[in-house]
C-alpha cells in the first residue's frame, strides 16, 4: 500500500496549532490504510456467513470498508459522498498523524491518479495570518466556506503522470485549517480543472460542516 501511495506528491500548505500559524508540510497519508473487501467483514465459526435473519435472503456484500476506517482525516470523507460530488469512485484510503496534523488519500487500487487528499491541523490564526500565510501564492480568495479560503490550481507534472489539480484550503469556524485537493490523470483536459474546481468545492462545504 505505500507503494500505492508513493509519489502521489501532495504538498499541503497548513498552518500549525502553535505560533501565530506558520505553513508546514505536512506528510503522505502512508498511515493506516482501509482495504479493500472481498466479501462480507462477518464471517461465522466455520468459515461461512451467518445464516439470514427471520428467512430472509442475505442483502448484498459490501466491496470495501467505510473510508474512515483509515483514521486520521479519513473520518471526515465518505467513498459514496465523494463520488456523488465529484463523480470519481475510490476504494482505497489512507489516514495518518503528524504532530497536530490529520491527513487522508483516496485513491483506487493499483492507480496513483485520480487521487483526492485532505489535511486538517487545528490552528491559532487568524483570518488576517491565514491570508498572508497560508494562502499560497497566485490562489484566489473564495466566499462561502469557512471564515476565509483560498483556490488553488496546481500545474500537471507530466514526467509521473499527474495530471493537473485543484486545491481548496479554508480556515473554519473551529479554528481548523482544512486543504482537499483533487489530482487528474495526466491526460485531463483544461476544461475539466474548471469542473473540478466546482465540484471540489461543494465537497469542501460538507467537509467543513462535518468537521465542526
Amino acid at each position: 500500500m505505500r507503494r500505492l501511495l508513493a509519489g502521489t506528491g501532495v504538498a499541503l500548505a497548513v498552518a500549525m496549532a502553535a505560533g501565530c500559524g506558520t505553513a508546514e508540510q505536512p506528510p503522505q497519508a502512508t498511515g493506516s490504510v482501509a482495504p479493500v473487501m472481498s466479501g462480507s467483514p462477518e464471517i461465522s465459526a466455520g468459515g461461512l456467513p451467518p445464516a439470514p435473519h427471520n428467512g430472509q435472503k442475505p442483502g448484498p456484500k459490501p466491496t470495501r470498508w467505510p473510508a474512515a476506517t483509515a483514521g486520521g482525516a479519513c473520518q471526515l470523507l465518505d467513498y459514496g459522498t465523494v463520488e456523488q460530488a465529484v463523480g470519481t469512485s475510490f476504494d482505497v484510503a489512507a489516514g495518518s498523524q503528524q504532530d497536530a496534523t490529520y491527513t487522508c488519500v483516496l485513491q483506487n487500487t493499483g492507480l496513483t491518479v485520480p487521487d483526492l487528499s485532505l489535511a486538517v491541523t487545528p490552528t491559532s490564526a487568524d483570518p488576517a495570518v491565514f491570508r498572508n500565510t497560508v494562502m499560497p501564492k497566485g490562489a484566489a480568495v473564495l466566499t462561502g466556506l469557512g471564515k476565509v479560503a483560498y483556490r488553488l490550481n496546481v500545474p500537471a507534472v507530466v514526467k509521473t503522470g499527474r495530471g493537473p489539480g485543484v486545491e481548496i484550503g479554508w480556515l473554519s469556524g473551529n479554528n481548523r485549517i482544512l486543504v482537499l485537493r483533487y489530482t487528474m490523470p495526466g491526460d485531463a483536459a483544461a476544461p475539466a480543472v474548471e469542473e473540478t474546481a466546482t465540484k471540489l468545492f461543494e465537497l469542501a462545504k460538507i467537509v467543513d460542516q462535518a468537521s465542526l
